[in-house]
């Protein structure tokens, strides 16, 4: 791949916001799931385990997390995140020598504030997750893998409520997710006896 196709121009990543937006809204696919053993580190896995006590096991929340509580403890709000799968695909084009974001899982699945409130349950899996408040505002590394249009591009005022950086979420109920798995939204009346 040659350097001016390495990135995604922000040409290109504006005119993918309205296939973006169209994913389903409910039941997404999930696919591409990752441990984060170490910084810089992927593993592909079949299924994760994910407590609220220790987000995942193994990962970096609990030891590295990257942002804390006033107490010092690990933000709850960040232990697990999500990507949208047309995101992925659109932005991580060298798979051979680009690291992969790093996200939990990746779903194909409208992310947007809209289709997915702060508060809102969760199912993937046996888990249940809640959506945080906290805006995934895609780090320097994200700009330095995906380049500065892309990183731009989530930060940009106007996409803010899309979530193009994808879902930082808490674990409600310890579970198992597996790949291709579905990520379901809980109704009010599913959810009353989880959190």
């Amino acid at each position: 791949m040659n350097e001016a196709n390495l990135h995604a121009t922000r040409a290109e990543l504006d005119a993918a916001v309205p296939h973006i937006l169209s994913a389903p809204s409910d039941a997404g696919l999930i696919s591409h799931l990752c441990l984060r053993p170490d910084y810089g580190k992927r593993l592909f896995v079949d299924k994760i385990h994910v407590t609220a006590d220790h987000g995942i096991p193994g990962e970096r929340w609990a030891s590295r997390p990257w942002r804390r509580l006033p107490d010092g403890r690990p933000d709850p709000g960040i232990q697990i995140c999500i990507l949208q799968q047309r995101v992925l695909d659109l932005v991580w084009r060298d798979r051979g020598n680009t690291v992969h974001p790093g996200d939990s899982f990746i779903t194909d699945m409208d992310l947007s504030e809209k289709n997915l409130p702060a508060g809102q349950l969760l199912q993937a899996g046996s888990a249940v997750l809640r959506v945080s408040d906290i805006f995934n505002d895609a780090c320097v590394k994200w700009k330095a893998r995906y380049g500065v249009a892309a990183w731009e591009w989530v930060n940009a005022p106007d996409h803010r409520a899309f979530r193009l950086r994808g879902i930082l979420c808490s674990v409600v109920r310890d579970g198992e997710i597996t790949r291709d798995a579905r990520l379901c939204k809980l109704s009010g009346d599913e959810g009353r006896d989880i959190g």
